[in-house]
């Protein structure tokens, strides 16, 4: 920003600072965009001049976005569309506080965006709609919720095409091997690191701290804390930079949860309530939890075992619960404790809880409205504090077991009235027939490893 140009080249907008770099044909484009149910931002380019003569209407967007897999298939059998309803239009209404200028795409700003019904109302499956209601629930108590993202992903040589063309076999990470916490990386990923940091901060949402992780080409992300949906919406752009950015090195990512064999990368869900201000996490000098620290683990523990399809998906979700991987495999909590599903962690008044079972393929807001819900149900029903594990975690017979696969993982969600409570049950039909279509496209495809191990010894 200078003098001559007040506008701001980096990071947040207002509408007043984006008027004037449309007039000034600085911006040209703007991205307006919804998260999906995975997580993906999905919208429109819009002429930017034009968006600015609209900008109380929105756009509209068809409703399967909000109701559709991983291949954009258009699925029936959701209420929310379908064949039946013609796959109609929703309203889609810029957040206008989310106004972020992309620096890896000149001329272009992105602004996140609410789904709404035709009436008005809020579209209740959406994901924005969906962490703000229990963000909500939480306020009603009295209580603020702060979050930061810890994030894990692989990253590979090549395109995504050539990765395509190869059908995703022979990949070769961009470290050869396990460089957790090094400071000497090979030049071409500390080029994109360089990168990858420089953008995001640009944009406004600056990365705490950076390392390389334990398995090859293995990257770890954390943000700062904050408020929770702003950390998602933050959460959204850093994904879509992170895959804009390594095409352009001749790189490619992937945020499986369980990429390849005994390798796992996870979302890391770090959050505290406040009340009045004040961190109703801290722990005092003496180290008793606090009575609020420990209904929301009790709480945790107790809620999200009937909420895994929404912090776990998909398929290959549950291939990253295995011992001694860092991943939890029970229900568990401990102080510093990796292994455990609920992790205490900080000190004083920075004390807050780590939740450990989201994988890196986990929908940011979905995983968070899960654990907000379950936090809900313990400060309210106040099920009973468990022991805390102390050891190794996957040695232990403490806490139920995670479960094994998906199907377990929908039993459990389709039945559960903490579900029903917290999200209301066309919310829980919603999601349960998106794990059911997930499940039937796995259930009779032959896999490569399948292939390996069976085609001369069947």
């Amino acid at each position: 920003m200078n003098a001559l140009d007040p506008t701001p080249r980096t990071g947040h907008l207002t509408v007043d600072d984006l008027k004037t770099t449309v007039d000034n044909g600085d911006i040209t484009t703007v991205l307006l965009a919804v998260p999906t149910m995975l997580g993906q931002l999905k919208g429109k380019r819009l002429d930017a001049p034009r968006f600015l003569k609209t900008i109380k209407g929105g756009a509209e967007m068809c409703a399967y976005v909000l109701a559709t897999d991983v291949d954009m298939e258009a699925l029936d059998g959701f209420e929310l569309t379908g064949w039946e309803q013609g796959f109609g239009d929703v309203h889609i209404i810029p957040d206008l506080g989310t106004i972020r200028r992309l620096p890896y795409m000149p001329g272009t700003v992105l602004i996140h965006a609410d789904a709404l019904h035709r009436s008005g109302l809020p579209i209740d499956v959406a994901p924005r709609t969906m962490l703000r209601t229990q963000i909500g629930r939480l306020k009603d108590l009295g209580l603020d919720v702060k979050v930061g993202l810890e994030s894990e992903f692989m990253l590979y040589r090549g395109t995504a095409q050539q990765a395509h063309a190869a059908g995703y076999r022979a990949l070769e990470p961009v470290a050869p091997h396990n460089l957790d916490y090094a400071l000497d990386h090979p030049m071409a990923l500390t080029d994109f690191l360089d990168d990858l940091e420089n953008v995001l901060r640009d944009a406004g949402t600056p990365v705490e701290a950076v390392k390389t992780e334990g398995a090859p080409g293995q990257i770890e992300v954390t943000f700062p804390y904050g408020e929770a949906l702003a950390a998602c919406d933050a959460y959204t752009v850093y994904q879509h930079a992170a895959r804009h950015l390594a095409e352009r090195h001749a790189m490619v990512p992937t945020f499986m949860a369980a990429p390849q064999s005994e390798v796992g990368s996870g979302l890391h869900l770090h959050l505290s309530l406040s009340r009045e201000g004040r961190n109703a996490f801290a722990i005092p000098q003496e180290g008793d939890l606090p009575e609020t620290m420990q209904e929301a683990i009790a709480g945790l523990l107790s809620g999200l075992p009937h909420l895994a399809p929404l912090w776990a998906p998909n398929v290959n979700s549950y291939k990253r619960f295995r011992p001694r991987s860092f991943a939890p495999t029970h229900f568990t909590w401990g102080r510093d404790n990796r292994g455990c599903a609920i992790r205490v962690t900080g000190h004083g008044d920075g004390a807050h809880l780590e939740v450990r079972l989201p994988g890196a393929d986990a929908n940011p807001y979905l995983g968070l409205a899960a654990s907000l819900a379950a936090i809900h149900h313990g400060l309210t029903e106040r099920p009973e504090f468990p022991p805390e594990t102390t050891g190794d975690a996957y040695q232990t017979d403490d806490g139920l077991p995670v479960p094994a696969d998906l199907v377990k993982a929908l039993a459990d969600f389709r039945s559960s009235k903490l579900a029903l409570d917290a999200f209301g049950p066309a919310v829980v039909r919603h999601y349960a027939y998106a794990a059911r279509h997930e499940i039937r496209w796995h259930l009779h495809r032959v896999t490569d490893t399948e292939r390996e191990r069976g085609f001369l010894r069947a």
